[in-house]
Order: C-alpha cells, then structure tokens, then sequence
C-alpha cells in the first residue's frame, strides 16, 4: 500500500495489508521488543485466503516514534485503543486477532471492549502476569521482576543480548537468539524501557474472564517467559477456550516454529 493511500492511524502504527482483500481479516500483533517482521515466517501462508494486517506497536518497528505519549501507553489499554483504532480505520469485521506475548493481552483487552469486531483470539504465549502471587504462578517471583528491569535501565543493549537467547529458549539454534537480540536492539531504548515496565508488572488476570470472543492459547515448551501454569490459567479463566500446548519450545514459536504455529492456528479456524 503507498504511503500517500495511508490514513494518519496506519502511518502510526505502520500498518501493512496484504492478501485477499475480499478475505476475512487476520490481524498479526507482536511482543516486546519486537516488530511485525517477527511474523515473516507466518502471515504470507494466509494471504490466499485472509486479508492480512500487521502493524507496529507505537514505539516499535516502523511506528511513528514522535506519536509516544508516555501517560497514554503507561498501561496496556493504551496499546488496546490503537488497535481498536486500526480495527476501525480499516472497518474490520469478524477479525481473527493473532497476538504474541504482551499482544495477546492487549487482544484481551480490546476484544472485552469491542467484541463485535472480532471473530476469533489466538493468544501466542500469553501472561495475564508475570509475578507470581499467591495462588497464581506466574514464572518470576518480586525481586526477579525487580532485578530484570533494573538491569534493562542500566544497560539496555547488554540486557538485550543476555535475555534474547533466553526467551528464545533453542540454545541448538543459536541464529534465531541473535535475530530476536537484532530485534530487541532497533527498538528505541527508552521506549523500550517504560513498555517493559508496563509489561511486566501488570496485571489483566481479572480482564479474562470479560472475554466471549472464540479463544485459542497456543503454549510453548520451556517457556521461561509464559510457562505451562501460566497458560492453563489463562484457558481455566477465558469461557469456552482452547488450550494447545505445542511442541516447540520457547517463547517465539513465530521464529522456532512458525509451520507448527501456522497448522495450529489453521486447525482451529478449520
């Protein structure tokens, strides 16, 4: 789509349409520290049939870095408005909403305040919270959480190049911790550091079950960011939904997996 045919919502997020235009809509979201080159591997195989949109969180990517507003992004909901934004700018109906790690509570939130627009949820890796709590694990404890973000502040980039091969979780395939540390370093570091706050002290544990929208969690193995807890938490709170745990391992199935992810997600939409 040129640039001149892009609306001021599409220029902020950077949004990109592909595929059938006739076809129902799919919508790719991507995690922290990401952009929607993290769905290279996944989105094409649906463009025969779906009309596919991927977009930028603002701050990430191709986004329009001077639209940061600190106060608005200092909760997920901020990141949810944008995308009921881009929902409305392209008047999508019936959107089957493909969201990774932080996306896919941002999903949650923007399915629970509009559910008329969407038709199905497929939450990646999702985590309503990341501290676990009494009667809920969540993978780290306080001081973990604590510790992370202190040393993402000191150095941003060193951290990236520590934790990406972490959270990538396939120490076999060496390449895909150095595209996900490439992809952690190309955000805007203080942009970066305000959204992994907002990440990872929040906590939407009570927005699930304000879901009625058809829902799909796709679960990794050795998750050390989303682990097996965590997920089937999710599938306990969100009504009628769907738990898959894959045999990928990790918390980028979009970059490890992305024909195991592509096959879950078509079977589910059947």
């Amino acid at each position: 789509m040129p640039t001149e045919q892009l609306s001021p919502i599409q220029r902020r997020n950077n949004v990109t349409v592909s595929g059938n235009q006739a076809g129902r809509p799919m919508v790719f979201a991507h995690g922290f520290g990401c952009s929607q080159e993290m769905w290279n591997a996944v989105s094409p195989s649906f463009e025969e049939e779906y009309r596919v949109v991927r977009y930028d969180q603002v701050g990430a990517g191709g986004s329009d870095l001077t639209a940061y507003d600190a106060n608005k992004y200092d909760s997920l909901h901020g990141y949810a408005e944008d995308l009921l934004d881009i929902f409305d700018d392209l008047n999508l109906q019936d959107a089957v909403f493909v969201g990774h790690s932080v996306s896919a509570m941002i999903g949650v939130l923007a399915a629970a305040r509009n559910p008329e627009r969407f038709g199905a949820l497929i939450l990646v890796g999702p985590s309503p919270r990341y501290i676990n709590t009494e009667g809920y694990v969540g993978g780290f404890e306080q001081h973990d959480i604590d510790s992370l973000l202190d040393a993402l502040d000191a150095n941003y980039l060193g951290w990236s190049a520590a934790m990406a091969p972490l959270i990538m979780g396939n120490s076999d395939k060496p390449a895909l911790g150095e595209t996900l540390t490439e992809s952690f370093c190309n955000v805007d570091p203080t942009i970066a550091e305000h959204f992994a706050r907002v990440t990872f002290l929040s906590d939407n544990r009570r927005d699930l079950r304000d879901v009625t929208t058809p829902t799909l969690i796709l679960q990794c193995q050795n998750d050390i960011i989303a682990p097996l807890p965590v997920g089937q938490y999710v599938h306990e709170e969100i009504p009628g939904s769907t738990l898959v745990v894959m045999s990928a391992t990790g918390h980028c199935p979009n970059l490890s997996a992305p024909e195991e992810l592509r096959d879950e997600i078509r079977a589910y939409l059947g």
